[in-house]
């Protein structure tokens, strides 16, 4: 009998494990890539993540994407891309699927329109912080 319960003990911490596993995994959002409108952002306080904000900076805001997730930026009118760090949350404007930095949005050729159409990858890189 004290094996049976043994036995039954692990299986119960195993399935708990595994359904742990499923939970962490279920949090971090599937992305293959994503496209809609980009605008650019020059703050310089803090971010969502604790970070400093600089518009000198090559970061990215983004609604869902864990902080310190590598994304490449293509902005679709002109081809240009970027890779930028998420460390903020945003855009909150409906329709935009990201922030970026004043940098960032001069790199990809958009800093007069202020806004344009791109299309986000996940790099597959992710650091503890974008500083």
């Amino acid at each position: 009998m004290s094996a049976f319960i043994h036995k039954s003990s692990k299986i119960i911490k195993a399935a708990i494990l595994a359904f742990s596993g499923l939970a962490i995994l279920s949090a971090t959002p599937s992305f293959a890539s994503q496209q809609g409108k980009a605008s650019w952002y020059a703050m310089t306080s803090r971010t969502a993540s604790g970070e400093r904000a600089s518009p000198n900076t090559m970061t990215a805001a983004h609604r869902t994407l864990r902080f310190g997730t590598h994304i490449t930026v293509t902005n679709l009118r002109n081809g240009r891309s970027v890779i930028l760090c998420v460390n903020d949350r945003g855009p909150f404007i409906r329709g935009r699927v990201v922030d970026v930095t004043k940098k960032a949005a001069q790199k990809l050729g958009f800093l007069r329109a202020g806004w344009t159409n791109v299309r986000i990858d996940v790099t597959g890189k992710r650091t503890k912080s974008c500083a």
